[in-house]
C-alpha cells in the first residue's frame, strides 16, 4: 500500500465546480504493471463526497497520474450520491450493520456531544454526509474498499420512523414510543387495557 507522492490521505479539499460539495480521499493505491521494457506504474484513488446535510456517494478512479485519478474518483461520487435520514440532522434513527464481502461494520446512534467515533474510512464517510454523533466500528477486513461499501450498505438500511409507521399502518407516536424504557412501553399498554 504505498502512498502516491504528493497525496496526503484524508485531505479536505473543497470542489470547483461545486462549492456545496466536500470530498475526501481516503485512499491511493500505487499499481504496478510489468511490461517488456520495466513497470508501469498507474494510481487508483477512493473518495468520498457529501453535502455535509445527509447526501454522501464514494467512487474510485484509476489513472496515469495522481490527480486525474482523484478527479474521476470525485466525479463518480457526486454522479453516485445517497439520502441518508438523519434525526436531528445529527445522526442516525437506530443502530444498524452493514455488509460487504469480509468487511462488516456497526453504526450506533449517539446522544448529543459523543462526535464522531469511527476510524479511518468510515470517519470521512460520516464528516462529509454532516453526521455530528455517531458510534461505529469495523468487525472483520480494514480494506478501505470494503469497509466504505459496508458502511454505504448500513447507511442505505436506515429507516425514519414515518416510514417504519407507514409500513405498519401505525401512527409516528406508536413507533416512537417504544423507543422508550420498557417500564413506560409497560405502562401505556397496561393504560390500554
Amino acid at each position: 500500500m504505498a502512498q502516491a507522492p504528493g497525496a496526503s490521505r484524508g485531505r479536505n479539499r473543497q470542489s470547483r465546480e461545486d462549492p456545496e460539495l466536500l470530498d475526501k480521499l481516503v485512499h491511493i493505491n500505487r499499481v504496478a504493471k510489468v511490461v517488456k521494457g520495466g513497470r508501469r506504474f498507474s494510481f487508483a484513488a477512493l473518495v468520498v463526497a457529501g453535502d455535509g446535510n445527509g447526501r454522501v456517494g464514494f467512487g474510485t478512479g484509476k489513472a496515469k497520474e495522481v490527480p486525474e485519478a482523484i478527479r474521476k474518483a470525485t466525479e463518480q461520487a457526486k454522479r453516485k450520491m445517497i439520502r441518508v435520514p438523519l434525526r436531528d440532522g445529527r445522526t442516525l434513527h437506530h443502530d444498524v450493520t452493514g455488509r460487504f464481502g469480509a468487511g462488516k461494520v456497526v453504526v450506533r446512534s449517539a446522544p448529543p456531544g459523543t462526535g464522531i467515533i469511527a476510524g479511518g474510512p468510515m470517519r470521512a464517510v460520516f464528516e462529509t454526509l454532516g453526521m455530528q454523533d455517531v458510534v461505529a466500528k469495523s468487525i472483520g477486513t480494514s480494506n478501505p474498499h470494503n469497509m466504505i461499501k459496508a458502511t454505504f450498505d448500513a447507511l442505505q438500511n436506515t429507516a425514519t420512523p414515518k416510514s417504519v409507521a407507514a409500513r405498519r399502518g401505525k401512527k409516528v407516536g406508536d413507533i416512537i414510543s417504544r423507543r422508550g424504557s420498557r417500564k413506560t412501553v409497560a405502562a401505556k399498554e397496561a393504560a390500554k387495557d
